[in-house]
């Protein structure tokens, strides 16, 4: 069951790369309309989800107070709506698989960064993966015939270093479906100004609004429910490994749904990318088995 889960929960989270991209190439919806039904969409299923939760459990069934118990924070909320907007602004003009890598690896950039500033040490074989992972990404960015537009790669980065942060502020929540609701219904109420402030650009696209839906509503809210029940039965190593297959899932649903050419400057980054945080990944895990 949680080899399942976990399928469902990585192929949830490349669709999102997949509808972001398919609503704002394919589509006439503007970007911070996506943003804010997708955030909107994300919170109303989350908010759902932890509602018919507390039904079913029989402890909150005996509770006097119907309304969900939402938890969260404005400050998480700010990271999740930075990732949210740029993540969708980047999308514009970016490739499915090419966003998808320089978001994934600015995550994992900033997870591992943050461990070595919290007092981490890598062995030589994890310090090479990741500088491996860093000249990878530089690689992407650099020009060429096949580079990616430099303003949505760089919102891309800044999008993923956004989702490191909130993941990082995530780690010890007791609720984390809860939290994840408040923090998209906050996030959403900040999407709403974005979308007043950029009022004369917003352009509303029957089927872009329904991608977003999706985005928000399935991808997102129902995909972060699964991720979080499969992770009870993965380790924390497993759980980072198995993200390794994002990028290339997006990337395989690009040139499937979207006709997006693989070119060997993606695969050659992807490999570099990729196979750096493996090593630091897979390196961690046997620290800690030699330490014990």
């Amino acid at each position: 069951m949680t080899a399942l889960l976990t399928l469902l929960a990585m192929l949830a989270f490349a669709g999102n790369s997949v509808l972001c991209r398919l609503a704002l190439s394919h589509t006439g919806i503007d970007a911070a309309s996506f943003t804010a039904v997708r955030l909107l969409s994300g919170a109303l299923m989350l908010i759902l989800l932890v509602y018919f939760r507390q039904l079913l459990t029989p402890a909150a069934g005996k509770t006097s107070d119907p309304q969900p118990a939402l938890g969260g924070n404005w400050t998480s909320a700010l990271a999740l709506f930075v990732y949210a907007g740029a993540f969708s602004f980047a999308y514009v003009k970016l490739a499915t698989g090419t966003g998808a890598l320089l978001l994934f690896g600015a995550v994992q950039a900033t997870m591992i960064l943050a461990g070595l500033w919290s007092g981490e040490r890598l062995s030589g074989r994890q310090m090479l993966g990741l500088l491996l992972a860093v000249a990878g990404l530089v690689a992407v960015l650099l020009p060429g015939l096949t580079a990616p537009p430099l303003g949505s790669a760089l919102l891309m980065l800044a999008s993923g270093v956004a989702w490191g942060v909130y993941s990082l502020r995530g780690r010890g929540v007791r609720d984390p479906t809860s939290a994840t609701a408040g923090n998209f219904l906050r996030a959403s109420l900040l999407s709403v100004l974005l979308g007043v402030v950029l009022l004369a650009r917003q352009n509303l696209d029957g089927t872009g609004l329904w991608y977003a839906v999706l985005s928000g509503a399935l991808a997102s809210g129902v995909g972060y429910a699964v991720w979080y029940t499969a992770l009870r039965g993965l380790t924390m190593t497993s759980a980072a490994s198995v993200q390794l297959s994002v990028p290339v899932l997006a990337a395989l649903a690009g040139v499937a749904f979207l006709h997006e050419p693989i070119t060997m400057r993606l695969a050659l980054t992807s490999v570099a990318i990729l196979g750096g945080i493996a090593l630091v990944v897979l390196g961690k895990k046997r620290g800690t088995a030699r330490g014990r």
